[in-house]
């Protein structure tokens, strides 16, 4: 179960302390300088961000595999690393990514609407860059080069805070961004990285209101309540995926087979991993031999409450009880919830009880079951016959995504980079007094 980390009980020094307001100070004259700057232009930074994580692949590669030697030394489990470890190939794929997000629509500028008013002033609503984001993540090297580059692209400074298990490597990936900005005559501190792995500096970033205009964490519920409880800066929260598929009693069972795996099996530590499968009362007999046969083929352990664990064991598939925390948590792994329901209104009830409003659907040949299980199932992300797995910005056609946002306000869903703006109200006029 996730931990709620703790607020940090030292006190930084007046010289960290101050480490921090200069660094927002940074950011924000960065941004300035970001905000001024043309699509062709940022797209050339970009460019040339893309070759420099090539052309210095060497040193990267060399601090992650300090990062590596720590994180074995620690015990790190063998899934962890993985998401840890660099390879030549990894950052290739990388910069390749940071190509791509040259390819799409930068939304600064945009004009959202607008129109003549009575008074004859015109008025437009145009998209304009956020200004300065802090971004809190964990082991996830990728991560620091695909917000540097999705702020980029809209005009953003950013200050990043990633995980300490990969501070070496973020600190060289973050130098090698800033090599990119000075070649192009702009500020590094449009891009910087907070090295000091002491818990009290994420403390400190969640009061940056003078500087920081968004922030955004990316982990577990532990450190999502954190920034929700401390942060004097708006947050975007999300990330967390209990995400539910319920078969009802219309669905074939080869093509719901298919989707079950697809959700849990794709990817099973990703957000959008399927946790819990809501199975119809009705569907039970007919669809259960080959469920229990399939899961283990795919080896997934099975987690039933007093209702279904019976049926479950009579498969060769591992079944154990479920507890209700396991309901309310992310498995990220081979484990899957099983319930059986007596209709779509208790499956709708058990995902507004438990789920965490990212990515829920329902496995159905009913249009009518699943226009109203769109309409009473509030997530982020709802699917009919389709795995879960597709709530991404790659997926949804967004190019890359700074996170999934399980809130409401401002963005919802994978943040690509229209949610790296907001607007502004302009008002043209022609000499133009209120009367």
């Amino acid at each position: 179960m996730a931990r709620l980390p703790c607020i940090a009980t030292t006190w930084l020094s007046a010289k960290e302390q101050k480490m921090l307001e200069e660094m927002g100070k940074a950011a924000r004259a960065a941004s300035y300088a970001l905000a001024a700057l043309s699509t062709a232009e940022k797209n050339q930074v970009l460019l040339t961000l893309a070759e420099g994580l090539e052309a210095d692949h060497a040193e990267i590669l060399a601090a992650n595999e300090q990062d590596l030697a720590d994180a074995r030394q620690s015990g790190m489990s063998a899934a962890l690393l993985d998401r840890l470890t660099l390879t030549p190939q990894r950052l290739k794929s990388i910069a390749d990514d940071v190509r791509q997000v040259c390819q799409l629509a930068d939304p600064v500028g945009q004009l959202i609407d607008g129109g003549q008013l009575d008074s004859g002033l015109r008025i437009e609503r145009r998209r304009v860059p956020l200004g300065v984001v802090g971004v809190i993540y964990e082991a996830r090297p990728n991560v620091t080069v695909d917000v540097a580059a999705l702020c980029l692209k809209t005009g953003n400074a950013a200050i990043l805070r990633g995980g300490k298990e990969t501070w070496r490597t973020n600190a060289a990936t973050v130098r090698v961004i800033q090599r990119a900005l000075v070649k192009h005559n702009l500020p590094a501190g449009a891009i910087q990285a907070i090295e000091n792995p002491d818990r009290e500096l994420v403390s400190q970033l969640l009061k940056l209101d003078r500087y920081v205009d968004m922030l955004i964490p990316r982990g577990g519920a532990g450190l999502h309540k954190l920034c929700r409880e401390h942060s004097t800066i708006p947050v975007i929260t999300g990330g967390i995926g209990v995400c539910h598929l319920y078969l009802d009693e219309t669905m074939e069972i080869a093509p719901a087979l298919e989707i079950i795996v697809n959700a849990k099996k794709q990817r099973p530590s990703a957000c959008n991993s399927l946790e819990t499968l809501l199975i119809h009362q009705d569907q039970l007999d007919r669809f259960l031999p080959a469920f229990l046969q399939r899961m283990a083929q795919e080896n997934i352990t099975l987690h039933g409450d007093a209702n279904i664990l019976a049926q479950l064991q009579t498969g060769p598939a591992s079944v154990v009880a479920v507890s209700e925390a396991h309901y309310r948590d992310e498995w990220l792994s081979n484990d899957l919830n099983v319930k059986r329901v007596a209709d779509m209104d208790e499956a709708i009830a058990h995902i507004r009880e438990y789920g965490t409003q990212h990515s829920d659907g329902i496995l159905t040949r009913s249009i009518r079951h699943a226009n109203a299980f769109v309409q009473q199932v509030d997530s982020s992300a709802v699917y009919v016959n389709a795995s879960t797995r597709f709530t991404d910005g790659g997926q949804f056609g967004l190019g890359a995504e700074v996170a999934v946002s399980t809130q409401k306000l401002h963005a919802r869903g994978p943040m690509g980079l229209e949610a790296l703006t907001t607007y502004k109200w302009i008002g043209w006029g022609d000499d133009t007094l209120r009367r």
